[in-house]
């Protein structure tokens, strides 16, 4: 049964993915009128062939056999839209450059900074080289290495490691533990992106008016980006201590009351946003300050002598010319909120109370570290890449439609 199971799957997948190819690169044949209608069914199928096979095959096609669970069956198929979307992609920008006469690859242009003769390329190579092999060596292995893990039952200490497919990521779909960790997750990090790029562009319109001293304080509120999320952990929990913390000796000293920040569930989590914001809002406070003197000062001048309120000029001039800034910062901003705020958790609250700061980030260290589960571990860090990777690029699908670059 698992010798059929094994030899069928994969034609049924290769199926599967070319006719879903071959589907879709007719349908952007019809949408751009460009190319042959033959040609752009032959590509799509051999990109949905090589889509569907590209994550199932190097596993060996085991998340479709007979043995396993229906879990299994749906990352499986998980798994072949990941490898659809990634060769579809590439094989359509590669045939539309095709179709119209360009280059599949663009050629970069000489300048006087390039290596010429010869042995040009081999001094390239000689100059580059140190930082390949640092980049081989701490960040494509250890990736690779993750992927690997991750389809295995492996555990700190234990010699041995066994091969178990996609059980820990299938394992995920039914942990109701793991779904709220992760809407934790999305919750924290939207109060986070919302509240500090609010209050950094009202710092940084502030900072730009003409005051004295305004380099100064630009100073003082760019440092907190410079400490690590650890320190500011730590600062907030000196600050925010039940009986101990500066904040409730001032609040007891002035209103007679102490407010339990890091034990209570909505405190913890408020206490979580306020770090993390203070830590994070100096590097938006920079970019917003920078992108404000860009902004023409007649334009502003020329809205006011038409009438035009100061909210006006915000709405219509000022905020439109920071769209580059803002969606740059929300990209950089929700890769913070969902990693970097691990140190800061860890030191404040410690995933507590009752797992209510318990983020995904979070889960990853509990469960590699102190559960000593390595392969669910890596399975859980790899399913919260792909989601940051997966709102990034969507974040760059609809957000830099309105971005605005030096129409002025």
């Amino acid at each position: 049964m698992d010798e059929i199971a094994y030899s069928v799957n994969p034609v049924v997948v290769g199926l599967v993915g070319g006719l879903v190819g071959a589907l879709y690169f007719a349908f952007l044949r019809w949408q751009t009128q460009v190319g042959s209608l033959n040609a752009s069914l032959l590509v799509g199928a051999v990109c949905g062939v090589a889509g569907a096979m590209l994550l199932t095959a190097p596993l060996g096609y085991c998340m479709f056999g007979a043995d396993q669970k229906n879990d299994d069956l749906i990352v499986g198929w998980i798994m072949v839209a990941l490898g659809l979307l990634l060769t579809l992609n590439l094989g359509s920008m590669l045939l539309w450059r095709f179709f119209r006469g360009q280059r599949l690859l663009p050629r970069g242009d000489t300048t006087p900074g390039a290596f010429r003769g010869r042995f040009g390329a081999l001094y390239a190579a000689a100059v580059l080289s140190p930082t390949i092999l640092v980049l081989v060596y701490f960040v494509y292995l250890p990736m690779f290495d993750t992927l690997r893990l991750s389809t295995f039952l492996a555990r700190f200490g234990a010699p041995r490691t066994r091969f178990i497919c996609v059980s820990n990521f299938s394992r995920m779909l039914s942990d109701l533990d793991y779904h709220s960790n992760l809407f934790l997750s999305f919750a924290l990090s939207f109060g986070i992106i919302i509240i500090t790029m609010s209050l950094a562009l009202l710092i940084a319109a502030m900072l730009n008016q003409p005051i004295k001293g305004a380099n100064i304080y630009r100073t003082f509120l760019i440092w907190p980006y410079a400490i690590s999320p650890i320190v500011a952990g730590s600062i907030f929990g000196l600050l925010l201590g039940t009986e101990s913390g500066i904040v409730n000796r001032v609040l007891d000293l002035v209103f007679g009351v102490k407010v339990p920040w890091l034990v209570t569930i909505p405190a913890a989590q408020i206490s979580v946003v306020l770090a993390s914001v203070w830590n994070v809002i100096g590097f938006n406070i920079l970019f917003y300050t920078a992108g404000l003197q860009t902004i023409p000062k007649d334009l502003l001048e020329s809205a006011s002598i038409d009438g035009a309120s100061a909210w006006q000029r915000f709405a219509r001039i000022t905020f439109p010319l920071l769209s580059p800034f803002t969606f740059f910062l929300i990209v950089t901003n929700t890769i913070y909120a969902f990693f970097d705020t691990f140190g800061l958790i860890f030191v404040l609250t410690r995933g507590g109370p009752t797992e209510s700061t318990f983020t995904a980030m979070y889960r990853v260290y509990v469960t590699g570290i102190l559960a000593s589960d390595i392969g669910k571990s890596t399975a859980q860090s790899l399913i919260l890449f792909l989601i940051v990777v997966g709102i990034t690029i969507f974040q760059f699908r609809v957000g830099q439609r309105r971005v605005q670059y030096g129409n002025y």
